[in-house]
């Protein structure tokens, strides 16, 4: 049964690579392969030998010697307390994203076009990376890659110098979202399932992130498609709402103040971005045209009105394909787990090779090709080392970075893909080679610092 659930399990991933080949969107093999890894689990349960026990990560004393209803009750439990833990990302993902699309709908990126009051191509590079790296580090690389790209097309004209723009964007915002726990799903994964601290992640992830970025946009500048100016004078475009502003600094500074709560009063981080939520939710009614009960369900007329909600219409804009996607890997990879097989899978690649960087180098590389999520949730259930252990970080640096290899290896290389029209073999052949640079350099980096500096 073991080798069926495997073959189950390898298909649905296979499927999921291969999205854009099989134009099928990755929720469906996701949440299909979920519920059959589970079902063949329940249908076989009596004739595992092993069971892994998460929460105290290690193999179940005795499990061989159960009987069928106590082998079913630890199942349930096990199900149960995977839900839980993948809950608590989801809702946090859902309250993050929803804070995004309200300072959207008071047109709140707008402001950051301000910023913008050169024509030289040279500044503009430097300037799109640094807002793409900071911004990516707040409000996570795929949102600060739309918005960056939204207002990149108001910018330049030109579509081989926007091409190449869009691409740097990549680089530059997945290489910031790796070193922030809300800077990408797969830091925000390892931060909630308490592998990494939020102080540790930024103190062993931020200089090689910061190297990441800034060595191919050292080494793009100095391409001929980066210098003089771009065609067109700056449009001084006027945001839609005179809330904008305060809408922007409120909506960022609230996501800002999760890490902070969680570290004093170290409850969960989804609690503190639904307070967060409430609080931005609350400021987004008072501004908005009509006020009303954002809960009331029986008024007459409610259907009408609640459109002109901001947040009634930020909520129909979140991404719940996303949502269902991370849901379904996350308890797949937990099928897995609680049956040992990632845990002797773990033992066998490191009896393979010893050397932990090179496999977390490989990591990165394979999330280029791979899905960087079920990638990380894998290792979750490969790797026992405590919270804070240098490997959860560079695992964290790897997967964030190293998916700009490919413009398909990352949710900012995709979305860029689809905005910007990006051919992938365009990318392959002049933007891969400077994101696998930087990745290396990050990585080089990354390594000098853990064994020469933090642990000297």
């Amino acid at each position: 049964m073991e080798t069926i659930i495997v073959i189950v399990f390898l298909a649905g991933y296979l499927a999921i690579t291969l999205e854009h080949n099989l134009k099928i969107d990755k929720l469906i093999p996701a949440l299909a392969m979920m519920a059959i890894l589970w079902a063949l689990i329940a249908l076989g349960i009596d004739g595992y030998e092993n069971w892994f026990d998460s929460a105290q990560q290690s193999l179940v004393n005795g499990f061989g010697g159960l009987g069928h209803l106590d082998r079913m009750h630890l199942m349930e439990e096990s199900l149960l307390h995977h839900l839980g833990k993948t809950a608590e990302i989801l809702f946090f993902l859902l309250g993050a994203m929803t804070i995004v699309e309200i300072i959207d709908y008071f047109d709140g990126f707008a402001t950051i076009k301000g910023f913008i009051k050169t024509k030289e191509k040279g500044k503009l590079l430097w300037l799109f990376s640094i807002l793409a790296f900071v911004l990516s580090a707040i409000i996570d690389n795929l949102t600060a890659t739309i918005v960056l790209i939204t207002i990149l097309q108001k910018v330049i004209k030109d579509r081989e110098t926007k091409l190449w723009f869009a691409g740097m964007i990549v680089i530059t915002a997945n290489a910031g979202g790796a070193w922030s726990p809300i800077g990408d799903v797969t830091t925000t994964m390892l931060w909630i399932a308490n592998r990494v601290s939020a102080g540790q992640l930024v103190l062993h992830v931020l200089l090689p992130s910061l190297v990441c970025m800034i060595v191919p946009v050292v080494i793009a500048s100095r391409f001929k498609v980066f210098k003089g100016l771009i065609d067109g004078e700056l449009d001084e475009e006027k945001s839609k709402s005179k809330y904008s502003g305060i809408m922007l600094y409120l909506g960022l500074g609230a996501i800002l103040f999760v890490p902070i709560f969680k570290t004093v009063t170290h409850l969960p981080p989804y609690v503190g971005m639904m307070l967060s939520l409430a609080v931005v939710a609350t400021f987004a009614e008072i501004y908005s045209n009509k006020k009303f009960s954002i809960s009331s369900v029986d008024q007459e007329g409610q259907d009408n009105e609640g459109h002109h909600s901001p947040v009634h219409h930020s909520l129909s804009k979140i991404e719940l394909p996303s949502i269902l996607f991370f849901l379904g890997i996350l308890l797949a990879v937990a099928a897995m787990e609680s049956l040992g097989i990632l845990f002797n899978a773990a033992g066998a690649l490191n009896e393979a090779i010893p050397n932990t960087d090179i496999v977390v180098l490989l990591f990165g590389i394979g999330s280029a090709v791979i899905d960087n999520v079920p990638l990380v949730a894998a290792s979750m259930g490969m790797f026992s080392e405590p919270i804070d252990n240098p490997l959860w970080h560079f695992i964290a640096y790897s997967a964030g970075t190293g998916g700009s290899m490919l413009v398909i290896g990352s949710a900012a290389g995709v979305v860029a893909m689809g905005m910007e029209k990006i051919d992938f073999f365009w990318y392959l052949k002049k933007i891969a080679w400077l994101a696998f640079v930087g990745f290396i350099s990050g990585a080089v980096v990354f390594i000098l610092l853990r064994d020469f500096v933090l642990n000297a």
